[in-house]
Formats: structure tokens, C-alpha cells, sequence
């Protein structure tokens, strides 16, 4: 069993307030104080569900970059500060101990840390908002290979292909910062942008919604849907409603080297534009495209035109899902396609369960040019199914405690590389400040 702990890292910087969850509410709608007040209490703020509502109306939740997600989802508890000078600071995190085995010949044994920092300031003006964004990650230390995944691929370690592994996050998951003008009473332009940010593509990042709060798992699908959220170099400029936001990007379209530690230089060769619509509080619909300049370094000159569309429900009652299609159009290449749905449901005060299902067509499952599958393509189906078990520590943190267990479908002629039937599980326990 291999070991990599960041533990007491990960955890000195949440007890630092630099710290993150991947969920904020967008704060526009209401005075600074009284969300303070309300979030402090224990209520949802707005005038119910969570959501921010003067004209009864709903208004979205931020998720990663300048995605949206239900109203529904709620804003996330942790401190929030008022130094003065109208500014408020909002800081979230957990630091996430897994341990995981996956079986057969591909699989591996590995128990680690998962970290993640956010510390943001915003500020109401009288023409709109400023918002500063940072966002950190200490998965560094976890080294390149990252952790066993089945099925997953992307990204290098050593100068060879990552497969049926997850990558480390970067050091920098976001630099960046967001100012919106007002042009109605509910409605506003914004830019965004920064050294490290997210491009308007796909929906909200996974460790960012609500229906994966309590999977340790990447997707083995993060590649077809979010694999841009830490971006080396975006600006974003959209129109901002109650109900509606059209945006769209520029940004650097290859995918991030193997140093984690550095911030890389900007090329702003790719493009991107996204849709979201929010009828209500319990829905987000978004659809996106965009042109990706040569975004993997070990297929130099293959270009990728991606387009997503996804429908995100979260009732405000503890149930959160999302059902969500990517296809990858590789220039020149095929047409490569994936689904997602999964779901989390908080039963009660200290009971979660939740799942993930995938189906994926993938051809990077045998990286060796001299392997007679090499670039085949293959559809592989994951199921995962877990629970936590919540448990509240004083005001501020939280600690869920729990598991999941993966089984797969796959082409009989994968039997020699995977055995005939592959299966993975976890443990993990997850401190975190707020929910």
C-alpha cells in the first residue's frame, strides 16, 4: 500500500481561513451584513430556500468560475468576516483523507489526502460588485501519479499518459477576479478573468456541485466535462439576469503541465461560449461549445471543438443531481462522447447517500503505440454508490465520515488488462469547514 499524507498542511492552511468550498452564494441581492447575520444563524439567506430573493424572484448560486447551479444549493457555511470599508471575506475548505483499493490487474492501493482552500473577498459599490477570487490545493505533495481510478485518463506523470489514475490539482486553482455592472435592477455585464481561472465551458465543476459533495472519486468522465477548471490564463465577459446568463471566453486551451507548483504563461489560443438558464430555484440548464487549441501535450497539433449541455436540480430539502452529456470532436480525429448522472441526498441531520453513474467511449485506455489496442476506442460504464455519516464540531467545521464501492461494464476484450470483473472502494473522512 502506497502512502502520500498532506494532511497537516491541508488543515493548517483551513485553520488559516484560506480555505474552500466550492459553492458561494451570489451575494448582489441583499446587504452585506444581513447575510453575515443570517449565515452566522444558521439560515439560508434571501427570503427563503436558500436563494436571494427582494422581487420574488430567484437568484442563482455561483459555482466554479462563473458557472451557475440551482438556487437551491444554497450558500456554504464558514467564516465570513467583515473588516471594514463595505468588504466581506468568505473562506472554505476541507482537507479529505481517502483511502482506496481498486481490483484486478490495472488496479492499485493507495491511501491520501485531498485539499482544497478558497479565500474571497466582495464588495457592493454603487454601480455593481467587485469580487477577488483564490483558490489553492496541496494535492502537490500527493506526487504526479495522483491516486488509482479505474478507466480514468488524462494529463502526463514522468512524461507518459495517466491511465486508470486521477492527476493532483495544482498548487493555484484560481487566481482571479470578477466585477459586474449593473444594467437593470436584476440585471448585469461582468468580466472575469485572471492568471488562473475558469473558461465558460460545461457545467460546475464536481467538487463544486452539490450532487458530489461526498464522492472522494474524480469522474472518470472529468476530461469530457470540466478538465479546463484550472485554466492558465482566461477572461470572460457575459450578461447576467435572474434567470438567464449568456457568456463567453477566451483562454488557454492546453490542459496543465506536470509542475503543480507554478503559474504557467497564458496563451489565449482557444474559445468558448456558454447559455445557462435558471426557471427556478431547483433548476440550472446550461449548454456550451468551445475550440480547444491542442489541449493535450502528448497529442501535439489535434485540436478539440467540445460541446456540453447538462440540467442540474437540487430541491433545497438535502437532494442535489445532475444529469449532464460532453462530446469531445478531436481535429482530426473521432467524435468522443460521455454521460453523467449522479445525485446526493442528505436524509437527515447526519445521514448522506449518494451516487454517480458514467458511460464513457475512450481510446487512451492503452497509451503504448506498440499495444494492438492502442487508440481503439471502448465505451466503459461506471456505477459508485456511497454514504457519510455527518457529524457537526462546534459552529464552523464538520466531519462526514463514510464510503463508496464501484463496479464497472466494459467490452470482453478488455478481460486481460482489468479481469473480468473490476471493482473499487473507498474510505475516507472528511474535515471541512462549513458543510
Amino acid at each position: 500500500m502506497k502512502m502520500y499524507f498532506s494532511g497537516a498542511s491541508a488543515l493548517a492552511l483551513i485553520m488559516s481561513a484560506q480555505s474552500a468550498q466550492a459553492q458561494e452564494h451570489d451575494h448582489s441581492q441583499i446587504k452585506q451584513e444581513d447575510y453575515v447575520e443570517e449565515t452566522l444563524n444558521g439560515k439560508p439567506t434571501g427570503v427563503e430556500h436558500g436563494y436571494l430573493d427582494v422581487a420574488s424572484t430567484p437568484s442563482p448560486v455561483i459555482g466554479s468560475g462563473t458557472s451557475r447551479l440551482p438556487g437551491n444549493e444554497g450558500g456554504m457555511h464558514g467564516l465570513h468576516i467583515m473588516p471594514g470599508n463595505d468588504w466581506m471575506i468568505m473562506a472554505h475548505g476541507y482537507a479529505w483523507g481517502v483511502y482506496t483499493d481498486q481490483s484486478g490487474p490495472r488496479g492499485d492501493d493507495k491511501a491520501y489526502v485531498q485539499s482544497m482552500a478558497m479565500l474571497n473577498a466582495e464588495k457592493q459599490t454603487g454601480w455593481g460588485k467587485v469580487q477577488l477570487k483564490s483558490m489553492f490545493s496541496l494535492e502537490p505533495l500527493m506526487k504526479n501519479r495522483g491516486y488509482p481510478n479505474l478507466f480514468a485518463s488524462g494529463e502526463t506523470a514522468g512524461g507518459e499518459a495517466l491511465v486508470d489514475r486521477q492527476h493532483p490539482h495544482d498548487l493555484f486553482m484560481e487566481l482571479a477576479a470578477r466585477v459586474d455592472f449593473n444594467v437593470g435592477a436584476d440585471s448585469s455585464v461582468f468580466l472575469y478573468g485572471g492568471p488562473v481561472g475558469e473558461p465558460a465551458l460545461g457545467p460546475s465543476a464536481f467538487m463544486h456541485r452539490g450532487s458530489a459533495r461526498y464522492n472522494p472519486e474524480a469522474p472518470i468522465t472529468h476530461h469530457w466535462f470540466d478538465s479546463g477548471h484550472i485554466t492558465y490564463g482566461v477572461a470572460t465577459v457575459g450578461f447576467a439576469s435572474r434567470q438567464f446568463q449568456i457568456e463567453g471566453s477566451i483562454f488557454t486551451g492546453q490542459e496543465p503541465d506536470e509542475d503543480r507548483w507554478d503559474i504557467e504563461k497564458p496563451r489565449f489560443d482557444s474559445w468558448s461560449v456558454r447559455a445557462t438558464w435558471n426557471p427556478s430555484p431547483n433548476w440550472a440548464v446550461q449548454a456550451s461549445t468551445g475550440q480547444l487549441k491542442e489541449p493535450e501535450s502528448l497529442h501535439p497539433g489535434e485540436d478539440e471543438q467540445r460541446t456540453t449541455a447538462s440540467v442540474h436540480y437540487a430541491d433545497g430539502k438535502g437532494l442535489s443531481a445532475i444529469l449532464a452529456f460532453s462530446a469531445k470532436d478531436r481535429k482530426p480525429g473521432e467524435t468522443l462522447t460521455a454521460w453523467i448522472a449522479e445525485a446526493n441526498w442528505d436524509i437527515d441531520d447526519h445521514h448522506t447517500i449518494f451516487g454517480r453513474f458514467e458511460n464513457v467511449k475512450n481510446d487512451e485506455l492503452f497509451p503504448d503505440h506498440d499495444d494492438p489496442l492502442h487508440d481503439m476506442p471502448f465505451r466503459v460504464s461506471k456505477f459508485q454508490a456511497g454514504y457519510a455519516y455527518r457529524l457537526p464540531l462546534g459552529e464552523q467545521f464538520n466531519l462526514a465520515l463514510g464510503g463508496t464501492v464501484s463496479a464497472f461494464a466494459k467490452p470482453d476484450v478488455l478481460d486481460a488488462a482489468y479481469g473480468k470483473n473490476p471493482m473499487g472502494y473507498t474510505l475516507f473522512a472528511r474535515l471541512s469547514l462549513g458543510l
